[in-house]
């Protein structure tokens, strides 16, 4: 495993508005991230890197070691999943970011985070 193709990450996201105060400019998200290995080697996740951007291009950076406190590894064919949360100024903004991986064989890379949206559900009248 060469490159983060072999890893498939997938997001879902959702309005935390018992934990949002809106006219203090407090808007909370839980996100679940799913980790999937497609590749031939076990990997372990090191390090995460966050990049949060609100609507006002205000960008916070989050750098750490490992998910919630864990530094998973996970096996070929398999997922690991975590729920998380983030608390932005504005009623949107997004993340992106990476994982730093160790491969089996010793190599790290990093997999790739792509963006995605922090928003509330809004209804259409």
């Amino acid at each position: 495993m060469k490159n983060s193709d072999n890893i498939k990450i997938e997001v879902a996201t959702c309005f935390l508005q018992e934990q949002s105060a809106p006219e203090l400019g407090r808007y909370a998200f839980a996100y679940t991230i799913g980790i999937t290995n497609h590749g031939s080697e076990t990997v372990k996740l090191l390090n995460r890197h966050w990049q949060i951007t609100d609507d006002n291009n205000r960008v916070e950076e989050v750098i750490g070691e490992g998910v919630i406190g864990q530094q998973p590894e996970i096996a070929p064919g398999q997922s690991f999943q975590y729920t998380s949360g983030a608390v932005i100024r504005t009623e949107f903004g997004t993340m992106q970011g990476s994982y730093e991986m160790l491969a089996a064989d010793g190599h790290k890379f990093k997999a790739l985070i792509p963006p995605f949206l922090l928003s509330p559900p809004h209804t259409v009248h």
